[in-house]
């Protein structure tokens, strides 16, 4: 089964959540044009780069060059990883965030005002 994902994007730096609920569960074979890292914030991740397997024990930080294909398994249940970028072919991105995403105290509307396009829950 796919990971649930969740979407951030501030400033051009593109945050994709992904919450692997089981033992097993994976995200399919992909690749970049751009180098990236995964963070690794809880459980255990097999990542499988240009065919070959390293398991990764959060929490840590996973580089991932781009062109190369990679395939993300959770080892355990209730991994959560997150895929970090900028986004380097666009000058400017409108902000997306979940309201939930933002504390008490900080003004949602003067966020909102500002071109950020609130996201709902979605999977892949």
């Amino acid at each position: 089964m796919s990971p649930e994902v969740n979407i951030g994007l501030v400033a051009n730096m593109f945050v994709r959540q992904m919450h692997f609920k089981s033992k097993g569960d994976c995200e399919q074979g992909h690749k970049h044009h751009f180098d990236h890292l995964t963070l690794l914030a809880a459980g255990k991740l097999l990542v499988e780069a240009n065919g070959k397997e390293t398991e990764y024990t959060a929490p840590t930080m996973i580089y991932i060059n781009k062109d190369t294909m990679h395939k993300l398994t959770a080892s355990s249940d209730e991994t959560v990883a997150y895929c970090i970028h900028g986004l380097r072919d666009t000058d400017k991105s409108d902000d997306i965030l979940d309201p939930k995403m933002v504390p008490d105290g900080v003004d949602l509307t003067k966020i909102l005002l500002n071109s950020v396009r609130p996201i709902l829950n979605e999977e892949c």
